[in-house]
């Protein structure tokens, strides 16, 4: 993430990730400022050299500048730090009510209409802070306003304007308010949004939790299945063993054909059940493959097309140079299921497409079957999300989303322009790659 973009920039919800709220208010806060500091010196100058009500200009102008110095600390922050505390904004907001509070004291104390912007700052800390910083920021403003009814620097009104202390009042409480109500807006729509966007953000890690849960839950279900198996499996492999040499089974050719079919479903039981137990890690004495892209790849296609003769499948590597890669048995299991969805969908091919750019090895199934309805596009890779329309289906490819993305990387699904569907799995080489090698 480069973090050296320019303020402008900071604070749009879409540059930061939704955890980040606390970063995003402060960048907030700190054009709040800017817009502060710019109104003060417009004000500062309209007053004394339009209107000639003298004003302490010296001290006046110092606190301007310590309110810039303020702005260029939080953007140092904002540069080097990805969030932001509580308690830092908590003292950014004092630092203002501290600096409002010194400029009413410099020009008219509680006299000046603009003693209400008090209530921005207590606006903005009820938004962004706890319970307990919001109310320090209402006590320290209540505090700072009754101080200034009793100590503050009356303003020096020359001839014209004495004895319309009371009309300058209301036009400048008409001002005060007209720029609280724009602040605020200003303020709280972009601060509605990044609180909305990390409470997406929860939504979403909470909705992962539970995914990734019922993948646990299937994933033991599965394991302790596979183990029931096992024993079951391995007595009709000797039993179907001992026909294959019964003289009541050899002399007939039908009978031994039909034995060796048995024998070769028993064997594919027995590898799917295999398979299982080494994806959750439980198969012994075995390890992942290190092999290249093209022999895995292939491997996984001649398998397939053993166990669905008849159905074409066609394999397409790109131009590429492929790294030797550790043949996880989860990615096999993953490709597998893709392209059982593609049989089931109807599809009279399926192509399989590799490729690969400098950070990921892509791989993609393309058929030409029914395709994916809008509403399944939208919630793809969810639990019992089917276009099969039967109960129970759909967890295929949800399986196949949260193994890609437990290994890092992500699965997208799309229509293609001439029907059919395409979905691309696009695996981090950081964490397939045995070695890399250049592009």
């Amino acid at each position: 993430m480069n973090r050296t973009l320019p303020i402008s920039t900071l604070w749009q919800p879409s540059q930061w990730p939704a955890d980040a709220a606390g970063r995003k208010n402060l960048a907030l806060l700190v054009q709040l400022r800017w817009l502060a500091i710019a109104g003060q010196l417009i004000t500062i100058v309209a007053v004394h050299f339009v209107m000639g009500i003298r004003l302490p200009l010296a001290p006046m102008l110092l606190l301007a500048g310590m309110a810039m110095a303020m702005n260029g600390l939080s953007l140092g922050v904002l540069r080097r730090r990805t969030d932001v505390s509580h308690a830092e904004l908590f003292l950014s907001l004092l630092f203002d009510v501290l600096l409002l509070t010194a400029q009413l004291y410099l020009s008219g104390g509680a006299t000046n209409p603009f003693i209400s912007l008090y209530l921005v700052q207590v606006a903005l800390g009820a938004v962004l802070l706890d319970r307990w910083s919001i109310w320090g920021i209402v006590f320290v403003s209540a505090l700072c306003a009754g101080l200034l009814a009793l100590h503050y620097r009356p303003l020096d009104l020359n001839g014209a304007l004495e004895g319309h202390l009371f009309d300058l009042h209301i036009v400048g409480t008409w001002i005060c308010l007209t720029m609280v109500a724009v602040l605020l807006v200003l303020f709280m729509l972009p601060v509605t949004r990044n609180l909305q966007a990390r409470e997406a953000y929860l939504a979403r890690l909470r909705q992962q939790a539970a995914e990734e849960e019922h993948i646990v839950r299937m994933g033991l279900l599965a394991s302790g299945a596979a183990h029931e198996l096992g024993t079951p499996l391995s007595q009709l492999a000797v039993v179907l063993g001992d026909w294959k040499h019964m003289p009541e089974v050899t002399e007939h050719a039908a009978l031994v054909e039909e034995v060796e079919e048995m024998q070769a479903a028993v064997q594919r039981c027995k590898q799917i059940v295999t398979g299982i137990l080494l994806s959750s890690g439980e198969a012994r004495g075995e390890a992942p493959e290190v092999t290249n892209v093209r022999d895995f790849i292939e491997g996984i296609a001649m398998e397939w097309r053993r166990a669905n003769p008849g159905m074409p499948l066609r394999c397409d590597f790109g131009p590429h140079d492929y790294p030797r890669i550790v043949a996880d048995p989860v990615i096999r299991q993953a490709i597998g299921n893709l392209l059982d969805n593609a049989r089931e969908a109807g599809a009279t091919y399926i192509d399989l497409l590799v490729g690969r750019d400098c950070s990921s090895l892509n791989i993609a199934v393309r058929d030409n079957g029914s395709g994916f309805s809008q509403a399944m596009l939208e919630d793809f890779g969810k639990p019992y999300r089917s276009s099969k329309g039967k109960e129970g289906h759909g967890l295929g490819l949800f399986l196949v989303v949260n193994v890609v993305r437990k290994l890092g990387g992500s699965v997208s699904a799309s229509n293609g322009a001439d029907g059919g569907a395409l979905i691309l799995l696009r695996l981090p080489l950081g964490t397939v790659a045995l070695e890399e090698t250049t592009a």
